[in-house]
Parts: C-alpha cells; sequence; structure tokens
C-alpha cells in the first residue's frame, strides 16, 4: 500500500492535509484530525463536550462526540462534497479532545465550558464544538460572545428552546430565551429553522416552522437565513432533532414531522455567504441510534461546518 498511512490522529506530523487511513481502522478523532491542545498556528478546533445532565427527556447525548468523531471515519481522504476540495490542504484543523467535567457538579459545569472555550477562541482559531445536549450552546456562545460581541442565532431545531428561566436553570430546553434575555444574541437577525414544537415565547426570533421547510425549496430556505442575518456575526447551532426522526432516530427528544437529512444538507452548503464566527452539533444520543444512522448524519453536518470555514477563508486569503 504506497502512500498510506495508520494512527494519523496521532502520528501527523503537519496539520494540514488529508489522512491516508483505511476506513475501517485507525485512531478515530474528528475526520482524523491530529489530537493536540496545541493551539499555534490553528485555524479551526473540533471539540467535544460530553454532558447530557440537562435533557429533558432520554439522556445519552453524552456520547454524542465519540459517536461522531467515528462516524467521521467515513470522510477518509477524498475531496470532501460537495465542497470539491480536500478541506484541509489550508485549513490547519485539530481535534482538541473534550471538555473535562465533573459529573458529580454539574454547578461548575458551565464555567467550566466556557474558560476551556474562551482558552480556545483566545488563540484565534475557528470552534466547531460536538455535543452533548443543547444546553453546552449556552456557556460556548457566551465564550464566542466575549470576543465578537452580540451574534445573530441560526438555529436548526425541532424546538424552539426558550421555555421560563430565571437565569441558573441547567436546561437544554431554555437556553435561547436566556441568551436573547442576556443580550448574547441579537433576537431580531436570529432565526430558527424546523420548528415543530411551540414554547410560551419566540423572544423576537424569526421561526420557519417544520411545515413551512417542507413546502420551500432548498435555495427559499438558504436566502430566507441569509437575508434574515445579514452581514452581522453569527453562531449556527444545529439540534440533530431538527431532523424527521427517520434521518436520526438517536436522539433524546425526537419529533416527527421533521425535514430530510438531504434537504437540509443542502441548504447548509448554501450558506456560504454568512460571516459564521463559530457552530456546533448537539443532541446525538447513539443509544438510540440504528446502524450509525444519526451519526452519520451529525458527522456530515460537522464536516458541512468546516467545509462552510475553508471556503470562507479561502475566499478572503485569496
Amino acid at each position: 500500500m504506497p502512500e498510506k498511512t495508520i494512527d494519523h490522529a496521532i502520528t501527523a506530523r503537519s496539520l494540514y492535509g488529508a489522512a491516508t487511513d483505511p476506513t475501517h481502522a485507525g485512531v478515530l478523532s474528528f475526520m482524523r484530525r491530529k489530537y493536540t491542545k496545541v493551539l499555534n498556528g490553528v485555524d479551526a478546533v473540533v471539540w467535544g463536550i460530553p454532558f447530557d445532565a440537562a435533557t429533558s427527556n432520554r439522556p445519552g447525548a453524552r456520547f454524542g462526540p465519540q459517536a461522531i468523531r467515528r462516524a467521521s471515519a467515513i470522510f477518509d481522504n477524498d475531496p470532501q462534497y460537495p465542497f470539491q476540495r480536500d478541506l484541509f490542504a489550508d485549513m490547519a484543523t485539530i481535534d482538541y479532545g473534550d471538555c473535562l467535567l465533573d459529573y458529580g457538579n454539574h454547578a461548575e459545569t458551565p464555567a467550566t465550558i466556557e474558560r476551556e472555550a474562551g482558552k480556545i477562541l483566545r488563540s484565534g482559531a475557528y470552534l466547531l464544538t460536538l455535543g452533548g445536549d443543547h444546553f453546552v450552546t449556552y456557556p460556548v456562545l457566551k465564550a464566542h460572545v466575549a470576543l465578537h460581541g452580540p451574534l445573530a442565532l441560526v438555529h436548526f431545531d425541532a424546538h424552539q428552546d426558550t421555555w421560563p428561566d430565571a437565569g441558573g436553570r441547567i436546561d437544554h430546553g431554555s437556553f435561547v430565551g436566556r441568551a436573547a434575555r442576556e443580550g448574547l444574541i441579537d433576537a431580531e437577525r436570529s432565526i430558527q429553522i424546523g420548528i415543530r414544537t411551540h414554547a410560551p415565547e419566540d423572544c423576537g426570533i424569526r421561526i420557519v416552522y417544520g411545515h413551512e421547510v417542507e413546502e420551500m425549496r432548498t435555495g427559499e430556505i438558504a436566502e430566507t437565513i441569509v437575508r434574515h442575518v445579514g452581514s452581522h456575526a453569527a453562531y449556527l447551532t444545529f439540534d440533530i432533532d431538527c431532523l424527521d426522526p427517520a434521518f436520526a432516530p438517536g436522539t433524546g427528544t425526537p419529533v416527527a414531522g421533521g425535514p430530510s437529512s438531504a434537504k437540509i444538507l443542502s441548504v447548509l452548503s448554501k450558506l456560504g455567504a454568512l460571516h459564521v464566527a463559530g457552530s456546533d452539533v448537539v443532541e446525538v444520543a447513539p443509544a438510540y441510534d440504528h446502524a450509525d444512522m444519526t451519526a452519520i448524519a451529525g458527522s456530515t453536518i460537522a464536516m458541512y461546518m468546516l467545509g462552510l470555514r475553508a471556503e470562507w477563508l479561502a475566499e478572503r486569503r485569496g
């Protein structure tokens, strides 16, 4: 096997370029990126937060980062569709591993996540987070806002996550409302896509409901998002239950009537005009999955997020 290597995640000498590990073997990082905590010269960081104590229904998303990394092995060393490029040819990317959390002291979890995310962001790297339940977005978002100021939230989900919260809850169903009240997000520039439930308030956020997603073409959905956000810097968060359970059964709070993975991936591929400051994929719970369907969807969404970032960097670097 000429030009083949294995265990690229621990043997790589460069942060650039695709790996050549066999799909079925080798150390599993996200897309075989090098495992390291060294942030010098890094353009993009993939990071896991194995936390699911904020779930209101089925737990298990703490195993999401592991499942997404394992599923990402299918992206081996080919140019990535639909970006027609090796995403890492000019984008130095690492797998930073996971956030270390004390499972017996949840009160410390938000500050721990925010502190570690802030450390990564201060290096100048783009941060892609793998959850974990959707509460983890709140402290990660706070770290981004400390650097960029209030952000537009581009939120793919079946749920609004705006349930009442006086400010101290660790709850995956209230973080959006809390972020709006605290001024972390610009509600007038924020948008939620795929919503198939109702919450007591919308916080002034634009909602594209599930039935509207079903009736719209992917170009219309993407245009709606881009036009609503405008030139404002955005945070892109994707709860895997945005997808119909037929395409993503492995999640804690599945809701019928959602879009296909094909439709939503097409939407994501058309968001290149957005200035995305950071992103995450959350709520993958592999215990309820079948044949890695949900993990594959989650890893593909995460790959698309890196693809958008690679295109954004290439455009600015000329």
